[in-house]
């Protein structure tokens, strides 16, 4: 079951702050990777490209953990568990575009590279740690 975000880690994770996704390797342990984030309803999303190890650990094990912290003060942070619900490539262009524009500024994602398939990848929170 869900555990949705308050209305203070919403905001949070609107503004352009890096996150930390928390997934697991074939061996079990931790592999960590900053990310830009963004909300639609009560999940989180996030846009990657298809092979990256993030996207290959997911594709095997949908348990992750997120860390969102507020640079502008420590204490105000946005921390939980999630299940990774749904990936798809519908929209996917258009999303890293609109995550350029929230964290960049720009209007195009600047970094995309030849022949890369972007994903979204949309979680469902289940355990606010912190923050909630």
């Amino acid at each position: 079951m869900a555990d949705v975000l308050s209305e203070k880690s919403r905001a949070l994770i609107a503004r352009p702050v890096l996150a930390s996704l928390a997934t697991l390797n074939p061996d079990g342990s931790p592999q960590i990777t900053p990310l830009w984030v963004d909300l639609d309803g009560d999940d989180v999303i996030f846009n990657t490209a298809q092979g990256r190890k993030k996207a290959r650990n997911l594709e095997r094990d949908a348990r992750v953990a997120v860390t969102v912290i507020d640079p502008d003060d420590q204490y105000n942070v946005v921390a939980f568990r999630g299940t990774v619900i749904d990936v798809t490539t519908d929209g996917a262009d258009a999303h890293i575009d609109a995550l350029a524009k929230k964290y960049l500024g720009v209007d195009t994602y600047p970094m995309r590279s030849e022949g890369e398939v972007r994903i979204i990848v949309r979680v469902r929170t289940d355990h606010v740690a912190m923050g909630g």
